[in-house]
Order: C-alpha cells, then sequence, then structure tokens
C-alpha cells in the first residue's frame, strides 16, 4: 500500500499496485471471515476483532466462561488457514518445556540435540492459560514479543506468521491463576464472546446438533497469503493527528484517578497496529480517528487495573477506556489534502467527530 506521498511523484504506478494488494486483501479477508463465521454463529464483530490482530501482527486473549465457543473460535481461525497449528492444554502440571522445547543429549551423535515445543507453530492455540502456574505463563513472553525461543544459548527463529490465541476464563473461577501483567501486555487485544442471542443459538442446534462444525472447515486461505496481507498493512498511513491522538489515549491511563496502573508504551504501539489493520479491513490506506476508538477497549482495557475504590464502586477498566475517548479531543483533519486511497488524488476526508463505538 502506498502512503500520503505526493501521488504526481510517483505516477500511477503505486495506485495499480495497490489496487491489486487491496482486492487480494479483501478477499481473503471474506473467505476466512466466511469460514469462522460458518462456525460461530451470531458473532460477527469478534471474528472481525480476531481478523485485526491476525493481520496487526498481534495475539489474542479471548475470555469468557465455559461453554461459549472460546476455544472453538481459535480453531476456527486456524483451521481456516493452511498453516502449521498447535494445541496447548495449559494444566497446573505443565512445564515450561513443554512449551518452548528441549535439549536432549543423543548417545549416537554425542551431542546435544534441541526437540522444538509446541510453540514452534504458525498459530498456537493456548486453551485457558490461566490454569497454568506463573511460571509456565512466562514461558510465552519471549515468543510471544521477540517470535523467537532462547534454549541453553541458542536462539530459534518461529516462522511467519505467529500468533498466540489464548483462551482463559476468569480468575475468580476454581482452578485458575491470574495472567500477571507482563503476560497480558503481549496480548494486543481481549475479546469476550458472550452469550448468543435466542436466534442464534437456535440456528447452532439447527446446524450444529448433529456433529461439529469443525469437522468441515477446510483451509481458505495459505499461509504466504496471510504475510502478503501483513506486510501490506504496514504500509496503512497514519497521520501525526491520529498517532498523537492514539498516544494521549493510552497517556491518559496513567493519570486517571479509578486506575492505579496505565497502559504502557507497548499499548500505543499495539493500538497503531490494529487500526492500522482495522483501516485496511475497511478498504482504506489511512487510518481515521475511527479505527482508534472502535478498538481502544479491545486493546487497553485488559492492560488496566482500577483502585481498589473503582473495584468497590463496580466500575470496569472498559468503563473508564469509554470515559476516557469521551473526554480526550477528536482530531481533525485539514481540508483539502488531495491524497487518499491508492494515491487516486482523493480528498482524504474530515475526520467524524462522532461518540465512540467499540466492536
Amino acid at each position: 500500500m502506498s502512503t500520503y506521498d505526493d501521488p504526481a511523484s510517483h505516477g500511477d504506478a503505486p495506485a495499480r499496485a495497490y489496487a491489486g494488494v487491496g482486492d487480494d486483501l479483501t478477499a481473503t479477508v471474506e473467505r476466512v471471515r466466511g469460514s469462522v463465521e460458518s462456525v460461530i454463529e451470531g458473532k460477527p464483530e469478534v471474528v472481525r476483532l480476531a481478523l485485526t490482530v491476525l493481520l496487526a501482527e498481534g495475539h489474542l486473549l479471548i475470555e469468557d466462561v465455559p461453554g461459549v465457543g472460546k476455544t472453538m473460535l481459535a480453531k476456527a481461525l486456524a483451521r481456516s488457514i493452511d498453516c502449521s497449528v498447535r494445541r496447548i492444554q495449559f494444566t497446573p502440571d505443565l512445564l515450561p518445556s513443554d512449551i518452548t522445547g528441549v535439549s536432549i543429549w543423543d548417545q549416537q551423535r554425542r551431542d546435544f540435540e534441541f526437540k522444538p515445543g509446541a510453540i514452534f507453530a504458525q498459530i498456537v492455540i493456548g486453551d485457558e492459560i490461566n490454569r497454568a502456574s506463573p511460571k509456565t505463563q512466562s514461558a510465552l513472553l519471549e515468543s510471544m514479543e521477540e517470535r523467537q525461543v532462547t534454549i541453553d544459548g541458542q536462539t530459534y527463529e518461529l516462522p511467519s506468521p505467529f500468533m498466540v490465541v489464548a483462551t482463559q476464563n476468569p480468575v475468580e473461577m476454581e482452578g485458575t491463576y491470574p495472567l500477571p501483567e507482563a503476560q497480558r501486555d503481549r496480548f494486543m487485544a481481549r475479546v469476550s464472546v458472550g452469550y448468543p442471542s435466542v436466534e442464534a443459538e437456535i440456528r447452532m442446534l439447527d446446524v450444529h446438533g448433529g456433529t461439529s462444525p469443525l469437522e468441515d472447515l477446510q483451509p481458505v486461505a495459505h499461509a504466504h497469503e496471510i504475510v502478503k496481507l501483513v506486510e501490506a498493512v504496514r504500509e496503512v498511513h497514519v497521520s501525526e493527528p491520529v498517532r498523537r491522538y492514539a498516544v494521549e489515549l493510552v497517556a491518559a491511563t496513567r493519570t486517571h484517578p479509578e486506575l492505579r496502573l496505565g497502559a504502557s508504551p507497548r499499548a500505543a504501539l499495539h493500538l497503531l497496529r490494529a487500526a492500522k489493520a482495522s483501516a485496511a479491513l475497511a478498504g482504506r490506506e489511512y487510518a481515521l480517528p475511527d479505527d482508534v476508538q472502535a478498538l481502544a477497549a479491545a486493546v487497553l482495557a485488559h492492560r488496566l487495573l482500577p483502585t481498589a475504590q473503582a473495584q468497590l464502586n463496580r466500575r470496569t477498566a472498559e468503563q473508564v477506556v469509554l470515559e476516557i475517548l469521551q473526554h480526550t479531543p477528536v482530531p481533525t483533519a485539514a481540508p483539502g489534502r488531495q491524497n487518499g486511497l491508492g494515491g487516486l488524488g482523493r480528498t482524504i476526508p474530515a475526520y467524524p467527530q462522532q461518540p465512540p463505538r467499540s466492536l
């Protein structure tokens, strides 16, 4: 994708190049979206967020009560893409080496041989991640941030694309460990599937009552297509006012009186990347404040810790984020800028002054 460069300096080549990438992105994403939605009934906004995180090179945390389709969403996304998939069932006795791998002495070669763990896959499903001990949870930290694993002083690169889709039950449920702040901060976004509507649940019983919907699910996109789309999303332009707006939202969480822990600089980076992916999914090569607003709660809320008084008042981190969105001025675009989608010389529309919306 071209950025807000002067199209006159590049001729028509960027426009033609972006048109092809945009068509490919739309077609591929629609195939994956349709495949996942055939399994997850009545939750299009959840599926869209999962695809946004995938294209933004992030990791997704799915948090909800048992039985609402957390693992099925993760599996449906993984099976819709023709790539390597590994599933890790987190339990209290799971060891860090089960995730990262271990070096084993080879008697014939008289040397240590590395046996890769379950993390060496393009999509890793971590089921009930908060049932494992913090020591085991921390085995994911290097992999999620640096996309590599270091064992016995040797560094091993992870495949591309690489995404961790983890599910967890609410921490107040029996037999769970709360994720440490460093672990939660590695996840780009958190989503709650929630209960389906009555109509969606009836359709689920009709369609999936006999067999598992995952049995007939076939890949609809290749891994190399996803890599190509990820590279295209990286080129989505984010203007200085939109970047400043994202930083101001993150900074406001650090001074809010109802929060004892605000969002980190990594959160601002994740918010920016997610906004880029959201813009690309909408067919734009430039991000708007609307993209930032729509993703703010999903990207920021799981990183925040409310104060004791806020918890007594039953104030959630999501409510605080929405309040911050209401009080943070939305930037407006300078009128008449002659760039835009594909460098076709279209005027960039003014940023809409609308109430915050969320996925």
